[in-house]
């Protein structure tokens, strides 16, 4: 049974979460239509540049994304404690970027004198904001509905575009952040779009493998695109990047992921070419550190690696072997 998207989703729990969207259609989200032959690979860049721009506006950090031809995979983190340092101003220059927002957040926009009840209403309207910009599930509202919508202008048609509402998986472990991270960066190399991970554009690991890749110049030449257009562009705001890697750290508070970049590089490395080669016995036995750190198997690495959504229950992202052996 389909359990309610606040059962899904608690920060309480974890702050990182597997994200993916895909296509109804028969036609692509992206790619080449085999039978029309129209290609669709300009969205690539719609939907890329929507996730980077929604990431700077929101409390929410992108760990790893993959633009595929019809579903799109994020893994991102929710970052609570930056949305609750930030001032009424910044929450309402924030919101009013995606939407038009209440006469009364406009009226206190322009300075206009407002009473004592109105004041009010206009702090309960940030508190509401600020709570929403840290929400997972309007981060892919506001992702979602204007690529839909755009996508249905160019095709000139109406009706769904998306499947369904967005799935979500709770990664409650640093196994399960890991392999879902290795799972979305190699996701265009399992699907034959890519030979190497630095070569499989429009996806997060791409992105860390060409330091060249100016997203402040990306974003700005989109800002008149479908996929930005309703975005206000007269409100400045800085495009966040990626969540940086940060290593085994030995305080409490951390902000980034807890791996290094160098060891996960070596892991994607690594993962890659066994599947690429389909061979795994011709791997070499010098496996990545960071295995033996978090005290993996390598056949039960693959296996998640390759086959994360099917290995990992969508509400505890643990294992579906080990659940049975709870039960």
């Amino acid at each position: 049974m389909t359990l309610p998207r606040n059962r899904l989703i608690s920060v309480e729990d974890t702050p990182y979460y597997h994200l993916i969207s895909r296509c109804v259609r028969r036609t692509y989200l992206c790619g080449v239509d085999q039978q029309s032959g129209k290609s669709y690979e300009h969205r690539r860049q719609w939907i890329e540049d929507r996730i980077r721009v929604l990431s700077s506006l929101f409390a929410i950090e992108i760990c790893a994304y993959a633009v595929m031809t019809n579903h799109i995979h994020l893994v991102v983190k929710i970052n609570q404690n930056e949305s609750d340092i930030w001032s009424m101003d910044e929450i309402f220059s924030r919101w009013t970027s995606l939407y038009k927002g209440p006469l009364l957040v406009q009226k206190w926009f322009k300075c206009e004198v407002l009473s004592v009840a109105e004041q009010q209403a206009v702090s309960d309207f940030a508190e509401l904001y600020r709570k929403q910009l840290s929400s997972i599930s309007w981060f892919m509202k506001c992702l979602n509905e204007p690529i839909a919508r755009a996508a249905n202008k160019e095709d000139q048609c109406t009706g769904h575009f998306w499947e369904s509402r967005f799935k979500s998986q709770a990664l409650l472990t640093e196994e399960a952040l890991l392999s879902c991270m290795a799972y979305v960066d190699l996701n265009p190399v399992r699907a034959g779009l890519a030979e190497t991970p630095e070569s499989s554009r429009h996806t997060s690991i791409h992105e860390r493998l060409n330091p060249s890749f100016n997203l402040e110049c990306a974003v700005q030449q989109q800002q008149e695109q479908h996929c930005l257009q309703d975005l206000d562009c007269n409100v400045h705001f800085q495009v966040k990047p990626l969540l940086p890697f940060e290593g085994n750290k030995s305080t409490a508070a951390q902000y980034g992921i807890p791996f290094s970049l160098e060891d996960y590089l070596e892991l994607i490395d690594y993962t890659g070419r066994a599947i690429l080669d389909n061979k795994r016995g011709s791997i070499s036995a010098a496996q990545p550190p960071i295995l033996q750190r978090l005290h993996i198997d390598t056949t039960v690495w693959f296996k998640q690696a390759t086959q994360f959504e099917m290995c990992y229950h969508t509400r505890f992202a643990k294992p579906r072997q080990e659940r049975s052996k709870a039960a």
